[in-house]
């Protein structure tokens, strides 16, 4: 282990010791705009009482100057990761000066120039520990402090931290701005921006008090911001969560700031929330879309609670958040944003996602142990988030909504600004609904691993409820008949399965023609259908009334074909046939995603040519049938953009189509993300060169622009061309976090494995150096993305095995690429034979 990667057992320690009191931080990027100028000023003054005579304090800087213990210098003690301070008094004020070192890597003070204007942008990011790598702190989240921010600037700028703005005075080639003392806070989710942000302000009124609002982005983008949705989202969100938890937001202002080269999706950061600015729509942009903005505001504003007023005490209890938000976001998406359908999405996506990694040899519990800080770094994922909100559903069943939020409301009340672990947020559940939780917890927070439910059909017509990994369920059945061409609902069944075989009494399958268990979602389980309901499906999915239950179908096809179960060409047909006809845009959205993955990653080999044809053009077809101007148009259009990195069948037409010299369907529109997303397809298929990406380049100098670009660029099929981009992306230390994935995802494109495949040896020999020297997450985008989609398993096994001391972390994630490795070829060879 390394210094810098803190252990779960040292932080405690170290927390036995320090009750931490205040924090200071001024900070001095007057020289941001200097892109030759690599680091800035840091001070951090530390109070706080001891019962050690030592400690450490966490800086990943680039240099520490002068350490005071009390008003006493100190020589510097630091190896990089960790000053060293001794002599330490029963109350102490500690202060460091050092120098940061500004971030391209989404990690930290993350500077961004923009080739639009040129200006310079500044944001921070630091979930779960890099608050460090911009000042000295003790980075651990049981250890809050008041935290008071000064930042000297350049002149002009917007200035932002999570407390309010008291002060401001001009100094030699800036202003220096002073906020307010916030709330006891966790280091990870501090916060600073600055930069020349459009800015849009509004307010919120609860009761007597008046809450700011602001909703920035960069200047460049400010045409594109629809400032008035967000605020009125917001407005929404603050009045559900603060009538729900029966508190009053804390955190004084709130605003919401759209950032460039964004690692996430967003990040709660209280006061100054921060956002991808793909949510800042350049383009078209579907219902979907705009639902999927609102369920992230919503979800980042639930952890204004759920997070930040009562924290976890360690990332064990990472879920005490995530999970609760990820519900809350679509809770409250349904319940005050204007999204009823939002739970269809849940049911569609985020289950998705957590299927995925349930099924994973690297699953765990929601409630997970986390021995350090890189295992935390990695479980930002699907069952943190997506399996904890499903089963967080469940329980909201089990012990009732109004329960369940009286239980929310005590937990708040008796922990606010402090620090949890599971039991004391069962215990005030547990004190609201009368029910004991503890079966509860054991059985869904504390194992691993997903149910398979069925329906059998027994000789008798009987139905039988089956699940593999027994757990309980409470799930309702749906019953289905075929009549006037649509396939109609006609009983359901509520039953409590515990073991592995229950009867549904009093159901029976005569005359049914397709049985869907769980039909509503509320319970966490894969559904596999039997076939006589498979065929139900293909012929009417689309005809079913209740998007819901058409969620749980298009869910289960997919399980079924990632399992093997359901042949690729099935899939293909079936969506094919229905997504034409789905009403919902998230599930067409999807079901088209996958239709591409199952071509991709799961048909045979000697299938796959004939597919990505046929697919290709049910994608063109689709489009040009499509209503003008509709969400279905838009899709089906970006989907003909991604199958013609495959398929070359209409290269012709879409260059023509993006020339301008044929005309587009009616009612598309061909906006910069369109018009790159083909581009990329194109080059990927020999039909687009790097003068058509200069070309484009011209007419869209955006940011966006140039990551696209980039990968247009890379994309090209040329062995030389692949080569440079391979390399490149391991050696350009100047490439951003986007650029670097523009670049991965160049090399990857139309899975043009024989211009790549020569480098898998090489592969294998840079993960463990890379993984010593970047940062993570820039090691994670190059395990990950670069990870060999070979033909045999032959060499990551003995990676594996000769690797065993490698660490625990990355480890992980060459484990799970070698699962979906495996899962590839285990399903292609499971294919029938063509014809």
């Amino acid at each position: 282990m390394t210094t810098s990667n803190l252990s779960r057992d040292e932080t405690a320690a170290r927390s036995s010791t320090i009750r931490l009191e205040t924090v200071e931080v001024d900070l001095d990027v007057r020289s941001a705009q200097d892109l030759a100028t690599q680091t800035f000023p840091t001070v951090a003054t530390l109070t706080f009482a001891a019962t050690a005579d030592e400690t450490w304090i966490d800086f990943l800087g680039d240099a520490v100057e002068s350490v005071t213990v009390n008003g006493s210098d100190r020589p510097v003690e630091w190896d990089g990761a960790r000053i060293r301070v001794d002599g330490l008094a029963a109350h102490n004020v500690v202060t460091v000066r050092g120098r940061g070192r500004y971030s391209t890597s989404g990690e930290g003070l993350h500077r961004f120039r923009d080739p639009v204007d040129g200006e310079v942008y500044l944001y921070t990011q630091y979930e779960p520990a890099d608050s460090r790598r911009v000042y000295p702190v003790f980075e651990q989240p049981d250890l809050k402090a008041r935290w008071r921010f000064a930042v000297t600037a350049p002149a002009g700028w917007q200035i932002l931290s999570n407390g309010a703005e008291v002060a401001r005075e001009e100094v030699p080639g800036g202003v220096r701005v002073r906020f307010a003392e916030t709330l006891p806070l966790s280091s990870y989710i501090t916060a600073v921006a600055a930069g020349p942000y459009h800015r849009v302000d509004g307010e919120w009124r609860s009761d007597d008090r008046v809450v700011p609002l602001g909703v920035l982005c960069r200047a460049s983008l400010a045409r594109h911001l629809d400032a008035d949705e967000i605020l009125d989202i917001t407005r929404r969100g603050l009045e559900f969560f603060e009538r729900a938890f029966a508190y009053p937001y804390p955190w004084g202002k709130y605003d919401q700031i759209f950032v460039p080269e964004y690692n996430l999706g967003a990040m709660e950061n209280p006061g100054l929330v921060t956002f991808t600015e793909s949510y800042v729509f350049r383009g078209a942009s579907t219902a979907a879309q705009h639902e999927g903005r609102a369920n992230t505001i919503l979800h980042e504003m639930a952890h204004m609670w759920f997070g930040d007023l009562v924290t976890m005490r360690w990332w064990d209890d990472l879920w005490l958040k995530e999970s609760f938000a990820d519900f809350m976001g679509a809770h409250a998406a349904v319940a005050a944003g204007g999204f009823p359908d939002a739970w269809v999405t849940f049911a569609s996506r985020r289950k998705g996602w957590a299927y995925v990694q349930d099924q994973l040899p690297t699953t765990h519990p929601i409630v997970a142990d986390i021995p350090d800080l890189e295992a935390a770094k990695l479980n930002f994922d699907g069952i943190t988030y997506a399996k904890g909100a499903s089963v967080l559903k469940q329980l909201v069943a089990f012990v009732g909504e109004d329960a369940f939020f009286r239980g929310a409301q005590r937990y708040f009340a008796d922990h606010a600004f402090g620090n949890t672990t599971l039991p004391d947020l069962l215990s005030a559940l547990e004190a609201e609904s009368g029910r004991d939780l503890d079966a509860w917890s054991r059985a869904w927070l504390q194992t691993s691993g997903v149910s398979e439910i069925a329906i059998e059909r027994d000789a008798a017509d009987a139905l039988v409820l089956t699940q593999t990994d027994p757990r309980p369920h409470r799930l309702t059945s749906g019953l289905f008949t075929v009549a006037d061409g649509r396939l109609t609902q006609r009983s359901t069944f509520e039953v409590d399965a515990v073991e592995p075989r229950t009867l549904l009494t009093g159901a029976t399958g005569a005359g049914i023609d397709l049985v869907l268990p769980n039909v509503d979602d509320s319970t966490y389980a894969k559904v596999r259908l039997d076939d006589d309901s498979t065929d139900a499906a293909a012929s009417y999915l689309s005809s079913i009334e209740d998007p819901v239950a058409r969620a749980v179908i298009w869910a289960s096809l997919w399980n079924s074909t990632r399992d093997g179960e359901l042949p690729v060409a099935r899939l293909v047909e079936i969506v094919s046939e229905h997504a034409t006809r789905e009403t919902n845009i998230a599930l067409v959205t999807d079901a088209l995603a996958h239709a591409d993955v199952a071509i991709g990653r799961y048909a045979a080999a000697n299938d796959r040519s004939l597919l990505a044809d046929a697919w290709l053009e049910t994608c063109w077809n689709a489009l040009w049938a499509a209503v003008s101007g509709s969400d279905s148009q838009l899709a089906w259009a970006r989907a003909l953009g991604t199958a013609a990195a495959r398929s070359a069948d209409r290269a012709d037409e879409m260059r023509a189509i993006l020339a301008q010299s044929s005309p587009a369907p009616e009612g598309l529109a061909l906006d910069p993300e369109l018009r790159w997303a083909w581009l990329v397809a194109l080059a990927a298929t020999g039909h687009a060169s790097g003068a058509d990406a200069d070309a484009e380049l011209a007419t869209d100098p955006s940011a966006q622009g140039h990551v696209a670009h980039r990968t247009v660029l890379a994309a090209r099929p040329d062995s030389a061309v692949r080569e440079a981009a391979w390399h490149a992306a391991w050696d350009d230390r100047t490439l951003t976090n986007d650029h670097l994935a523009a670049t991965i995802a160049g090399v990857r494109a139309g899975d043009r494995r024989d211009l790549v495949e020569r480098f898998d040896a090489e592969y294998y020999s840079r993960i463990r150096p890379a993984w010593a020297e970047r940062s993570i997450e820039i090691a994670r985008r190059l395990v990950v993305g670069l990870f060999p989609s070979s033909d045999s398993l032959t060499d990551v096994d003995a990676w594996l095995a000769d690797n065993l001391d490698a660490p625990a972390a990355l480890r992980r994630l060459v484990i799970e690429q070698r699962d979906g490795l495996a899962r590839e070829l285990r399903v292609r060879a499971a294919q029938p034979a063509a014809g």
